[in-house]
């Protein structure tokens, strides 16, 4: 069954597509528990919380897609030099496990594929160190895919404002009328909105009735969900540029 132009879940009014941006913690690689279980161990060594674990709902609301400068004033809202060590450090240690443990998306492959083969101009656009980007998105075989990849602290404002999406655009000479995001966090998907493009959420983690309010164009489950696929076939049809 095909969706129609009109479709809730349409992208059609972006043809012809020029260029696809992804966030890459938990959009390109399910990286999330990772990030939870260095948070969680590190922060209970140190007695955080009386030494009771954090849990996940504490994670997704105070951790999950915010830039680290963010995170340290919320976890350490008295010592902030502390806590910018701390979020270092617990970066340190996610880099150890990431390299053991970063598997893509599932259908990611298939996403890739179709944005080759039409010659689409791609940038990775996310809040985490540059340390961290590079190391997955080489881990995950990326690093020739991405034209740009953009850090948020390297921005004037790191998601959910818009700047690190605007900086893509302007990286990759696309423009916002003709390009979409993939995001998994309600920080990104607000910053791929307040940039001016649609988002497609991925429910990888983070509750859909928390990424719904943040207004996707629709959510995903992965990139091998039929409502993806149905959408791009859309825009395909609507005039998308090919090579």
């Amino acid at each position: 069954m095909t969706v129609s132009s009109e479709s809730k879940n349409s992208l059609t009014k972006l043809a012809p597509l020029e260029a696809v941006l992804f966030d890459v913690d938990g959009t390109l690689c399910d990286s999330d528990p990772l990030h939870y279980y260095a948070f969680r161990e590190m922060l209970k060594e140190i007695g955080f919380n009386g030494g009771v674990p954090i849990t996940e709902e504490f994670f997704i609301e105070t951790v999950a897609g915010k830039h680290n400068d963010d995170i340290a004033k919320a976890l350490f809202p008295d010592d902030l030099q502390r806590g910018l060590k701390f979020v270092d450090d617990k970066e340190a240690m996610f880099r150890k496990l990431a390299k053991e443990q970063v598997k893509p998306l599932n259908g990611l492959d298939k996403v890739r594929e179709w944005i080759e083969s039409r010659g689409l101009k791609r940038a990775a656009v996310t809040n985490a160190p540059r340390a961290n980007a590079e190391l997955m998105i080489s881990l995950l075989g990326l690093s020739d895919f991405f034209q740009a990849v953009i850090i948020g602290g390297e921005c004037e404002h790191a998601k959910p404002h818009p700047d690190p999406y605007l900086k893509g655009l302007e990286a990759l000479k696309a423009s916002k009328d003709h390009s979409f995001v993939f995001e998994d966090s309600v920080s990104g998907i607000k910053a791929g909105v307040a940039a001016g493009m649609p988002v497609v959420g991925l429910a990888t983690r983070n509750p859909e009735h928390l990424l719904m309010e943040a207004k996707p164009a629709f959510l995903i489950k992965d990139y091998a969900d039929p409502k993806l696929w149905e959408a791009l076939e859309e825009l395909d049809k609507a005039g998308t540029k090919k090579v």
